[in-house]
């Protein structure tokens, strides 16, 4: 289910121009907006002919809190209408031109495009940069999207279970930049409270159930297999006590010395699931997934691009074993293994489904923040490592794809999502003004 938003709608206009085809067409527009799914519309009644209009209208979004602005040009209009909707209300901005309609006496009755080259290029010239433009009939749902992942991101509530991996200093992230740049606020708990965390019995004995259905266990003890059940239940209780969209998790070392096993296993299910849980405390990697999450990604992932074949022109996106057991290929044997960490591992391993991926990664690197997004093909390949992986081939080479992601430093966690995800993050790379790699 994609993230819910509020969207005030406004249409400008200027009696020297056809304002009452204009009106009728705001009420066409305010028809078809209201079938789209996960979004509360506020919409000013009235056409914005002057100041005191856009004003008045600025306030009435400011009160209702809308997460973003359509400034629909009904007609040509002022000029200092978008300024002042936007002195008020500092959101998000769709400019839309309407298509002209057939002339009358010789005369533009609309002259609408002009209306928003008008708009953007005040916007522009002020420093403000955080519009886009639709021309046409319908919205643009890319960019409703990319206001889904925005909204995500300031009501997010992320857990740091732990600190990063030992050596992980590319996931570091500055919190208070973090969360000046996209309100994220994150809250700190230590290992402890997870092992510690109690749990009733009866949820455990339905979670043993579900991975025996869901995998073969003939590879872990009656042990392993309890520790895995537990865990589950420990993780979704926790999410569900301390309200939190998702979980880094330092997963490794602490986890098999002190728990038994590692997390891997757990979070599969749970991803399967729609939480969103990450290794190795990647908080940058949960914001990624939870993007992906936002505009209607089903069970993201964290992968690395561990192999790439020159040959062969394919490369391998693979994880130890956390990605959601619903991407199964339903071909191969979905299992439980502990091929690390002493036999402590119990991590899931299968070969993920074929099909069209989209990969993001929001990185940051000294004084900015970046994406990564990149399409390619899942294909098929037989079982042959542990974890939970796919082969995958990309429109250019798989060797330029690498070296994208060498050359500008970006981290070794990527999202991983099934379907295609790329343009709402480009026009929400826009919004923010952030460098956008693909």
């Amino acid at each position: 289910m994609k993230q819910k938003i509020k969207i005030g709608v406004v249409c400008l206009a200027r009696k020297t121009f056809d304002y009452e085809a204009a009106r009728q067409i705001y009420g066409k527009i305010q028809i078809n907006l209201r079938k789209i799914p996960y979004v509360d519309w506020e919409f000013e009644s009235e056409l914005v002919f002057e100041i005191i209009d856009a004003q008045k209208a600025a306030h009435n979004f400011t009160q209702k809190e809308i997460d973003a602005l359509v400034c629909i040009s009904g007609t040509f209009a002022l000029g200092y209408l978008v300024l002042e909707l936007n002195k008020i209300i500092q959101r998000p901005i769709l400019l839309w031109a309407l298509e002209e309609l057939p002339y009358n006496g010789g005369k533009i009755r609309l002259n609408s495009v002009c209306g928003i080259n008008l708009n953007a290029s005040n916007l522009y010239k002020s420093g403000i940069k955080n519009y886009n433009v639709v021309i046409g009939d319908m919205i643009d749902e890319d960019w409703l999207d990319a206001i889904r992942i925005i909204k995500s991101f300031s009501s997010a509530h992320i857990g740091l279970l732990g600190y990063r991996a030992k050596g992980f200093l590319n996931l570091d992230v500055d919190e208070l930049d973090l969360y000046r740049e996209l309100g994220v606020l994150i809250d700190h708990f230590e290992l402890s409270e997870i092992f510690d965390f109690r749990i009733e019995n009866k949820q455990v004995q339905e979670r043993l159930q579900q991975i025996k259905t869901v995998f073969d266990i003939s590879g872990i003890s009656e042990e392993q297999l309890v520790k895995v059940a537990e865990l589950i239940v420990k993780f979704d209780n926790f999410l569900k006590c301390y309200n939190l969209d998702s979980i880094a998790i330092k997963c490794w070392p602490e986890f098999a010395e002190n728990y038994g096993i590692s997390p891997c296993a757990a979070m599969s299910i749970l991803q399967s699931e729609g939480k969103v849980l990450t290794c190795e405390g990647d908080i940058l990697g949960s914001l990624s997934m939870l993007a992906h999450k936002a505009i209607g990604g089903v069970s993201p992932f964290l992968a690395d691009f561990s192999q790439i074949n020159l040959r062969e022109n394919f490369g391998l996106l693979w994880h130890c074993g956390v990605a959601a057991c619903d991407l199964w290929d339903e071909t191969c044997v979905r299992s439980l293994d502990t091929y690390f960490a002493g036999g402590k591992g119990v991590t899931a391993d299968f070969v993920m489904k074929s099909g069209e991926i989209s990969m993001l990664r929001i990185d940051y690197a000294p004084g900015e923040y970046r994406l990564f997004l990149q399409k390619a093909e899942g294909i098929p390949m037989n079982k042959e490592l542990k974890g939970t992986y796919v082969k995958v081939k990309f429109s250019e080479n798989v060797k330029t794809v690498l070296e994208k992601i060498i050359q500008n430093g970006i981290a070794h966690h990527i999202s991983i999502v099934y379907g295609d995800f790329i343009k709402p993050l480009e026009i929400f790379g826009k919004i923010k003004d952030w460098n956008i790699i693909k």
